[in-house]
C-alpha cells in the first residue's frame, strides 16, 4: 500500500507531466528526477507506476519511463471523450440534482466563474473545469466524474494553450445558458449546449498542439499559465 511519502511523489510529478514541465516524449531520467524530488527510486518508480496506469506516462521494457507524447490526434481523441462523458452527464444531472444543488451550482457559477478579466490563464482554467466538474457531481456517477477529472488533467496544457491564445472570456454565455437549461431540468437542452460548447475540431486542436510544442522549448509551461487574461466579453 503506498504511504504519504509516494502520494507527495505522485503528486509532485503529476503536476510536472499535466503541465510538461517534463517534455513530451523524453525518456525520464529517474536518477536525476529521483536527486530533484530528495527522494530514493523505489517509491519514485511506485509513483510512476501509478500515473502510467493514468496514461500520463507510457512504460517501455528494457527501457523505462516516457513523458507522454503530445499529438493531435490523440488530444482530438480526449475531447471527444469529453464531450461524449459530459453530455450524459448533463441529461443526467437534469433528472437526478435537487433543486437545491442546482441553485448551489449556479450560484457559484455567478460568483466565481463569469468574470475571468485579472485571472492568470491556470485560474481561469481552473474556474471553468470547477463548473463541468460540478455538473458531473450532480450527474451521482462517481465513475463518470472520477474519468472526466482524468481527462482533464490529461488535456489542461492544451486548455491553457487555447485560453492564451484566445486571451478573452469567449465561453461564459455559454455556460450561463448551459446552467439555465439545468435549472429547467431541459435535458435535451442541456446535452445540445453542452455539446457544442466543449467540441473541438481538428484543425483547432492542432494549432493548440502546434502552440504547446513551441511553448514547450521556447518559452516553457510555467509561461503560458502564468498570463493574464486581459480582456472578458460578457
Amino acid at each position: 500500500m503506498a504511504g504519504p511519502r509516494v502520494d507527495d511523489i505522485y503528486d509532485q510529478v503529476k503536476a510536472m507531466a499535466v503541465s510538461f514541465r517534463l517534455r513530451p516524449g523524453d525518456r525520464l531520467n529517474e536518477v536525476a528526477l529521483s536527486k530533484q524530488l530528495g527522494v530514493s527510486r523505489t517509491p519514485l518508480r511506485e509513483a510512476l507506476n501509478r500515473l502510467v496506469a493514468e496514461r500520463l506516462f507510457d512504460f517501455r521494457p528494457g527501457q523505462g519511463f516516457f513523458c507522454r507524447p503530445l499529438d493531435a490526434q490523440g488530444v482530438f481523441d480526449l475531447f471527444e471523450l469529453r464531450q461524449i462523458i459530459e453530455v450524459a452527464a448533463v441529461r443526467a444531472a437534469c433528472i437526478k440534482a435537487s433543486d437545491a444543488d442546482l441553485k448551489a451550482l449556479r450560484d457559484e457559477l455567478y460568483a466565481t466563474g463569469i468574470d475571468i478579466t485579472g485571472l492568470t490563464v491556470k485560474e481561469a482554467v481552473h474556474r471553468d473545469e470547477a463548473f463541468h466538474l460540478g455538473i458531473a457531481k450532480l450527474s451521482g456517477n462517481m465513475e463518470l466524474l472520477h474519468t472526466l477529472t482524468r481527462i482533464n488533467e490529461r488535456i489542461r496544457y492544451i486548455r491553457w494553450v487555447s485560453m492564451d491564445i484566445q486571451r478573452v472570456q469567449r465561453s461564459k454565455d455559454e455556460h450561463k445558458q448551459v446552467m439555465a437549461a439545468l435549472i429547467a431540468r431541459d435535458a435535451d437542452q442541456a446535452a445540445q449546449l453542452l455539446g457544442v460548447h466543449i467540441a473541438r475540431r481538428m484543425d483547432q486542436v492542432q494549432e493548440a498542439v502546434r502552440q504547446g510544442i513551441s511553448s514547450i522549448y521556447m518559452e516553457g509551461s510555467e509561461v503560458i499559465s502564468a498570463r493574464i487574461i486581459e480582456e472578458a466579453k460578457a
